[in-house]
């Protein structure tokens, strides 16, 4: 028990904060409690910049100089907004090879700080309220940092068997709990976001402490010093973690911070 984090690379939804996006008063309290001992919070996310600026207000922790966002696609400075790192690819050919087996999916493509361009609306609340209704030529017409794709009408099983038979060469992309892909540049996660983080702040990987729930938490918790997966984390997330906490439901989250203060 002699090794205590210097950095928690946490991250949001299923780790923070529920899917009603809630954040528990003992999981606000814990990380408080942690940045007073000085260690480094950064939030590590799939949600674009809007949706981290939302969970930092739930926390009351702005002065926090950094943050992984878009799944590692970018890494920002808090106050003020500035952009450190943006890793973008050309999209065009991956959504053109979706959108020939899945025609009437939903895309979205991130602006960066601002939100997302869609091609059509998703579900309430999925992407959060800064959505600009677009024409999928200009969303793809630049190269981007990220894009979601949604089919509500697939189950996770024939989704994932679909999207993992088209080889989408040229990015890299996970599948979400639910009928969503994530399409990001070749290599990007929120590991390689942490790793910009780290060497910012003068922080070894081994000491970082990254706890998480979904497949694209995979590549973080592995790389971290310690890992931890939360209660209701996806199989793969388990897998690649060093330990389980509890569940969202449980504040498993804070169970964790709290070994370390």
């Amino acid at each position: 028990m002699t090794w205590r984090p210097k950095l928690l690379a946490l991250d949001v939804d299923g780790t923070l904060v529920n899917y009603d996006n809630e954040l528990a008063p003992a999981v606000k309290s814990t990380v408080t409690a942690a940045r007073d001992a000085g260690i480094h919070v950064v939030i590590s996310t799939g949600r674009a910049v809007p949706g981290v600026y939302d969970v930092l207000d739930k926390l009351e922790l702005r002065e926090e100089s950094l943050a992984v966002a878009s799944n590692g696609s970018i890494v920002f400075g808090v106050e003020p907004f500035e952009v450190v790192k943006a890793v973008t690819f050309d999209a065009g050919p991956a959504v053109e090879r979706l959108l020939q087996i899945l025609p009437d999916a939903l895309i979205a493509v991130e602006e960066v700080g601002v939100g997302y361009r869609v091609n059509k609306h998703f579900p309430h609340g999925e992407i959060g309220d800064h959505v600009f209704v677009d024409h999928i030529e200009r969303m793809v017409a630049d190269p981007v940092t990220r894009v979601i794709v949604r089919a509500p009408e697939y189950d996770l099983v024939g989704f994932s068997e679909l999207v993992g038979d088209l080889g989408l060469d040229g990015t890299s992309f996970s599948i979400g709990h639910n009928a969503w892909l994530d399409v990001a540049p070749p290599g990007v996660s929120k590991a390689s976001g942490l790793e910009t983080v780290t060497s910012i702040l003068g922080v070894d990987r081994s000491d970082v402490l990254a706890i998480g729930d979904g497949n694209n938490d995979v590549e973080m918790l592995a790389w971290a010093g310690r890992g931890v997966a939360m209660g209701q984390a996806s199989e793969r997330a388990i897998q690649a973690a060093d330990a389980i906490t509890g569940s969202v439901d449980e504040d498993g989250a804070a169970q964790e911070i709290q070994r370390w203060l």
